[in-house]
């Protein structure tokens, strides 16, 4: 679907932000709007989403309510300038407020507190797994006590009766079974066509009438699938979904088709149960996702079930989560602790497919000298020239937008670093070095390509800072084999995706399997997981990247997996073609169109793309031999992934109280951009480290950033962002503060 808005938020626990309705004229109306959520914390997202939307569709009044408000006062301080700021008003409506006071510590004493009441809570044996916090004695001699896993048979059937089970004492979990068995019965709910489960796509008037009128046979449905005298009975959601078994379970206690009946859903997030009357989450289950999720598998819980004595549980889940794994994990999970399970299915909803249109008549790729200081054989760029948009602004303002999720890193460049004399000096001495290294590098991963990807690839690197790792491979081929292959530069940017545009031309134009992926480095994989989730979407396509250095042990192609200094990591647009880093902003780029980026003509004085290269060709018949005698031994290697850099950055950000992997930037590479354009707090270098990390000492020197040499540590180096940033956190130099 076209998304009618969205926005990034990156302390969210999913970043992206999107608005679907089927309608997109839902959202497009001048009246007021009222939005509806569970709490304000910040207001965040409240902000973002309104600002999003007044973008599109300007409106003078907005209503936003919510069950709680724990702002702080300078919370909503931003509120009232954000709405001065629109020329909008902008009410705020909850039932009680509050603030939070976190007291010192309080993150190791919770940490301990969780290692304290797991341990004695760990369950026996392997399967569902049952968990109550300690002291909730067994209720039945020769039954399981809490934390202990009841074994139950795995043997299915894909629908009507499943495996039958023993039933349970009614009212009792764990009590003794009786002796007729009973089934867990899969319900086919007779949903009414075309309505919704949910409000993702937009839920209207008419939706809801339509609905209304289907109820009683869906209550009907269910009280069959329960039987006579269910007594308690709990409606369990499945994650967000959560609308249409809540209906449900109304309609259900309106129906009087119960004695008692409850509601909740199941959830991703991980709550300490303990058994005390006091506190709010006494018992939990624990059972792995099963209905393949993006993000990869995972533990899934659901809460208060295990112990509350439930007659029956009906499950409700989409057509799309009735899956195998849906029988061997959540209702494994909750067969022991209630006397009968129903399943309860609601036709997945897919909007109506949007009619088929012409696809618009995207442009030419960019070229130089017209865009970029390349010559217009290296590389063709898959982008919009916005030159002439002022995007820029000051490194501190960008990163307190940035962390404070009121905007997202692609919205705004940062203004062009300038180095300094003494810093050009380096780069050379950096570059006359490791020069040969690199060819080295560049002749293995392109070697590697032809022996095992395709002999004739489409090069697309991941602009900027894999265009110039791009050219070269296209020197190298050209060079060692006579081929002249095309290379592409296009934008992927962390949270959004890879423009989707850029990839309808690639594959209008070439063979989606000759298109390979290239970019300079690896850090911890962010980008490597980005363009695997991007390309899910497209047919044709290999998502495997290639890259220069894999110091992260990300990929399986490589140059080498040292994390050396890439002598263009030190400069930004100077170094790559005189281009910005790329652009996505909603106001700037349509549907139709590429993402976008700057060419600084105006720093041509200043311009070493071309030597850089040159530079590096220079060495390839030098490297030849060597390259070679790697390439042969390749085959034989280990190169699988370990994402060992992913591991130590998830370490770095717990050890440091950063607890946000995406402010702690891995590598040379990464943290020479830390320097370059971000609020650096403090820089780990491996002790020992050499020559390679000169250019980031003379950085961290004039950013007054500590330099803190450390053992163990997988990369030569590591840039931590300054974490919770204000511009109050610099000094008046704009320097960051120092360590405390």
């Amino acid at each position: 679907m076209e998304p009618a808005g969205g926005f990034e938020e990156s302390h969210s626990h999913a970043t992206s932000h999107l608005l679907l309705p089927e309608d997109a004229g839902l959202l497009a109306g001048s009246g007021v709007l009222v939005l509806v959520d569970d709490e304000f914390s910040t207001g965040n997202t409240v902000l973002n989403t309104i600002r999003d939307l007044h973008a599109r569709h300007p409106r003078t009044h907005y209503v936003v309510v919510a069950l709680v408000d724990m702002r702080s006062p300078a919370d909503r301080d931003r509120l009232t300038a954000f709405a001065a700021e629109l020329g909008a008003r902008v009410d705020l409506i909850s039932l009680a407020s509050g603030t939070v006071t976190l007291p010192e510590g309080v993150l190791a004493k919770g940490q301990a507190l969780v290692e304290e009441y797991e341990a004695k809570s760990a369950p026996a044996g392997t399967g569902p797994e049952a968990l109550a916090g300690p002291g909730l004695a067994a209720l039945a001699e020769g039954q399981p006590a809490a934390g202990q896993t009841q074994p139950v048979p795995a043997e299915y059937e894909a629908g009507g009766q499943i495996q039958p089970r023993r039933r349970l004492r009614r009212g009792v979990w764990g009590g003794a079974p009786a002796d007729e068995p009973q089934a867990i019965t899969r319900v086919g709910l007779d949903w009414p066509k075309g309505v919704p489960d949910g409000g993702r796509h937009g839920f209207t008037a008419t939706h809801r009438a339509e609905l209304e009128a289907g109820l009683p046979a869906l209550t009907a449905q269910l009280t069959t699938a329960l039987g006579e005298a269910p007594g308690r009975v709990l409606v369990l959601g499945n994650e967000e979904l959560m609308y249409a078994p809540l209906r449900l379970a109304k309609a259900l206690e309106e129906a009087g088709a119960a004695d008692e009946v409850r509601f909740s859903t199941t959830t991703r997030s991980p709550v300490l149960a303990v058994d005390d009357p006091g506190y709010a989450i006494r018992t939990r289950l624990v059972f792995p996702a099963h209905d393949t999720p993006a993000d990869g598998p995972g533990d899934r819980y659901a809460y208060n079930v295990a112990g509350a004595g439930f007659d029956a549980v009906v499950a409700v889940v989409d057509s799309a989560g009735d899956t195998p794994e849906l029988r061997t994990g959540l209702l494994d999970a909750l067969a022991p602790h209630t006397g009968r399970v129903v399943l309860a299915v609601v036709p997945s909803y897919a909007p109506d497919r949007v009619p088929d249109r012409q696809e618009p008549i995207m442009p030419e790729p960019l070229r130089g000298p017209a865009f970029s200081s390349y010559a217009p054989e290296d590389v063709g760029w898959l982008l919009q020239d916005f030159s002439d948009v002022e995007l820029e602004a000051p490194t501190e303002e960008r990163e307190e937008a940035i962390q404070a999720g009121g905007a997202h890193y692609a919205e705004s460049l940062p203004v062009e670093y300038q180095p300094s004399p003494q810093y050009q000096e380096l780069y050379r001495s950096a570059l006359k070095a490791s020069a040969a290294r690199m060819a080295k590098a560049v002749g293995t991963v392109t070697e590697t390509v032809l022996a095992e990807r395709t002999p004739s690839p489409v090069l697309v690197s991941l602009a900027r800072a894999g265009t110039p790792v791009g050219v070269l491979m296209r020197r190298w081929a050209r060079a060692r084999h006579g081929l002249d292959l095309p290379h592409y530069a296009v934008s992927i940017v962390r949270g959004r995706g890879i423009d989707a545009n850029a990839l309808r031309w690639l594959a209008a134009h070439h063979d989606p399997a000759d298109v390979v992926f290239v970019d300079g480095w690896t850090g911890k994989g962010a980008i490597t997981r980005e363009l695997r989730a991007a390309l899910a979407e497209f047919e044709g396509f290999n998502p495997e990247i290639v890259v220069l250095a894999d110091p992260g042990s990300c990929v399986e192609t490589y140059g080498t997996r040292e994390d050396f200094l890439i002598p263009s990591a030190c400069l930004n647009s100077t170094v790559s073609g005189l281009i910005s880093r790329t652009v996505l902003r909603s106001d700037l780029v349509g549907p139709a169109d590429f993402h976008g980026a700057k060419y600084y003509r105006e720093l041509a004085g200043a311009d070493v793309s071309v030597d850089f290269v040159d530079t590096v060709a220079a060495h390839f018949d030098e490297v030849a031999d060597a390259v070679d005698d790697e390439v042969k031994e390749l085959p034989a290697a280990d190169r699988t992934p370990t994402w060992e850099g992913w591991a130590a950055v998830e370490r770095i950000s717990e050890e440091y109280g950063i607890h946000d992997v995406n402010l702690v930037k891995p590598g040379v590479g990464e943290t020479t951009r830390v320097l370059l354009r971000r609020v650096p707090w403090k820089i780990l270098a491996q002790r020992g480290a050499g020559a390679d990390l000169d250019h980031v000492r003379l950085l961290a020197e004039q950013r007054g950033v500590p330099v803190e040499e450390v053992d163990g540590l997988p990369y030569t180096c590591v840039g931590l962002i300054h974490p919770r940033f204000t511009r109050g956190a610099t000094g008046a130099d704009g320097k960051a503060v120092a360590s405390k």
